[in-house]
This record gives structure tokens, C-alpha cells and sequence, in this order.
């Protein structure tokens, strides 16, 4: 929620995706008579590219909804560093047999990273749709024998667990949160779409984006297939060993997979890959042991706002509703195991295990998973 008397001085600057989300923040300031700069990311395929994007479309909203509040609208162009940062990302990973989440990266290396470089280095604040709070804790540490006080910021979940998107922020550096405001994270998505409707803002009704951050309607495959091309190999299954298909590139596959695997005698599960050998292993039902885990390695883990993790926490592994209970285990300065208190369905490397306090309430960073 923004409270006027912490924001009314400081300079603040909007990302506008044309998105509903974003807009309704826009209004957010506009209702309390400010009237911050408005900021359209331009990242989209390469120039040559015949893809379906729809960032024509998504800067004619950001316009209309900047020009509605009396907002100036900047184009900053991205897109060099989303190909050359956050793509390479991705393509390494799944090269690598593992299961990357690029939205996560691209709110620390673009949103808050390439913006902030190229100028939002010159605001206090820069605001986002995203769905996600923040608090502040006041703290006093011991410094050289002395008593000092220190503000902690923290992030913390929406009361929307649906759109919570704690767990795409969860890798962002602690001083791009310190800048970070999220004006609709108090809301639920309804009630956004009720405030745009009643507010008459342009896209009031239109849908949200699904798949890759900023890729509009571009399909992960076509965005993989385009980085790797293909690479054939036999899809065998885990029980009996019997060889079914082929796969057309182990990257087109995750693991806990069941949609779009094109075998007879389905439903089929992805379950493992070996990438020396380049199999994909799938099993006829969805509950083989090989399938779950209760204890996972985490590493790299990265911590938002303090170091110090309580040993019962809350995580989840991919963008869901609920949390899951756990008991961390440390086994090095930023490595894990972390324990389940229940066995875990499609735990895939190169996922993000996101940390949360026992409660869900703050999330407190996030490792990538290593098995």
C-alpha cells in the first residue's frame, strides 16, 4: 500500500508493461495527486525476426494509460542486455540438462538491473504491478562495542496466493529491493480488474501475459529451438527400459513433464534425463519413487535481506499456491539440504527453491536446486 508521507519527496519511477497490473498502479499515485515518471522496457526478439510479439500493442496501452494521468512515458531500450544476459542464462542451463526460470533472472538483471544502469539510478524509488509487499523492520546490532540502529526491508507475500509473485523476485540484490515499491501488492487480482474497470483505463479487461517475461506470445520451445536448435534422442521407459519415441532436444523437457510429449499409450511422465547419453526416461504413472524427493541439495543460495535463516521454514519450487514445510540443514557458507516434511513431486535441477519463514509471510531468498 503506498502511504503518501513516505513517498510524497522522493522521485519515483514507474515500469509500465501496458499490462493491467502496472496500470492500476499508475492510479495508485495518480489518486493521491503525484504523477511519477512512467518507464515502457522495450525487449523483444531480434529485429529480424518474424515472431508474434506484442509489444506494439503493449506500448500503445502503457501510452494511453501515461497520457490518462498526466505521466511522461520513456521507451528504454533493454533489449541487448535481455539477449545477451538473461538469454544466455537460460540457454546455458538447459544446455546443461537443467530447468532455468528466465522471469526470475530478468527481474534482477533488466527490471531492476539494466533499468536502474541505464536511468533509474536517478529515482528513490522505482514501482512495478508486481504482486508482492514489503515491511520495515527496525533492528540495533552491536557495532564496536556500540549500540546502532538499521532499517531491514523485507519482502513479503501478497494476500493473493494465486498471483503472489514473491518467488520471481526472490533473486533480486537486497539494494534493489531497498528501491523497490509495490503499490498493488495489498490487493487481490480482482480487485485490480475492479478498480481498472471502474477507473476506465484501456486494458481493463485485457488478459494476462503467460510464458517468458517480455517474449509476449512467443513459445518457450520456438525460443529455445531458436538458441539450440535440436538434438535427437530416445525417450525410454524408467520400469522396463523399452525404448517409445524420440525427443527432439532433451531442452524441450522438464522434469514432473506430463502435457505435450506426443507418445501413444500415454499419460507419460518425464522423470529423469540423462544428458551424457542424451535419454529422456518417462514413466507410464505419475507416482514412481524415482519421482519424488523429501531432501534436496540447494546451492548458491541467495539471501534478500539478512543472512540468517530460521532452521523451520516454508519453500516452494515452482510458482504455485501453497507452501511446503521444511527444516534446513547448513552444509556450507551458502549451500543447503533442505528436508521436507512431505515427499515432493517433480523436484528438477536448476529450479530456484524459494525460502520462506514458517509462517509464508517473508520470503527470505532462494538457492538453485542441485541434486
Amino acid at each position: 500500500m503506498v502511504n503518501y508521507e513516505e513517498i510524497k519527496d522522493k522521485k519515483i519511477a514507474v515500469l509500465l508493461s501496458g499490462g493491467v497490473d502496472s496500470s492500476v498502479v499508475v492510479y495508485e499515485f495518480a489518486r493521491l495527486g503525484l504523477h511519477p515518471d512512467c518507464f515502457y522496457i522495450k525487449i523483444g526478439p531480434e529485429e529480424e525476426e518474424e515472431w508474434d510479439c506484442s509489444s506494439e500493442e503493449d506500448l500503445e496501452m502503457a501510452t494511453a494509460v501515461a497520457h490518462k494521468y498526466g505521466c511522461r512515458l520513456e521507451v528504454i531500450d533493454c533489449h541487448r542486455e535481455y539477449w545477451d544476459q538473461v538469454t544466455k542464462y537460460t540457454m546455458d542451463k538447459v544446455r546443461s540438462g537443467l530447468t532455468p526460470n528466465p522471469d526470475v533472472m530478468c527481474n534482477r538483471l533488466i527490471k531492476f538491473g539494466a533499468f536502474d544502469e541505464k536511468c533509474g539510478h536517478k529515482y528513490d524509488l522505482v514501482a512495478t504491478g508486481h504482486y508482492a509487499q514489503t515491511e520495515v523492520e527496525k533492528v540495533r546490532e552491536i557495532v564496536n562495542g556500540e549500540s546502532v540502529s538499521r532499517q531491514l526491508k523485507w519482502l513479503c507475500t501478497s494476500p493473493d496466493p494465486v498471483k503472489d509473485q514473491t518467488d520471481f523476485l526472490a533473486q533480486i540484490y537486497e539494494w534493489q529491493l531497498k528501491k523497490a515499491l509495490f503499490p498493488i501488492g495489498h490487493y487481490m487480482k480482482d480487485e485490480v480488474r475492479q478498480i481498472a474497470e471502474r477507473e476506465h483505463l484501456v486494458n481493463a479487461r485485457r488478459k494476462d501475459s503467460q510464458g517468458i517475461c517480455f517474449l509476449g506470445k512467443v513459445n518457450y520451445n520456438d525460443y529455445i529451438r531458436r538458441y539450440l536448435g535440436e538434438h535427437p534422442g530416445d525417450v525410454i521407459e524408467l520400469e522396463t527400459g523399452k525404448r517409445i519415441g524420440e525427443h527432439k532436444g532433451l531442452w524441450f523437457h522438464t522434469i514432473g513433464q506430463r502435457k505435450g510429449m506426443g507418445f501413444s499409450g500415454g499419460p507419460w511422465f518425464v522423470v529423469k534425463k540423462d544428458v551424457e547419453r542424451n535419454i529422456l526416461y518417462v514413466s507410464h504413472g505419475y507416482d514412481p519413487d524415482t519421482a519424488y524427493q523429501q531432501d534436496f541439495k540447494v546451492h548458491d543460495y541467495h539471501w534478500l535481506t539478512s543472512d540468517r535463516l530460521p532452521q523451520e521454514i516454508t519453500f516452494k519450487i515452482r510458482h504455485t499456491p501453497g507452501y511446503l514445510p521444511a527444516t534446513l540443514e547448513k552444509t556450507g557458507d551458502n549451500s543447503f539440504v533442505v528436508h521436507a516434511k512431505e515427499r515432493i513431486h517433480g523436484v528438477a535441477p536448476g529450479q530456484f527453491c524459494v525460502v520462506y519463514d514458517k509462517d509464508h509471510h517473508r520470503c527470505l531468498g532462494s538457492g538453485e536446486i542441485i541434486i
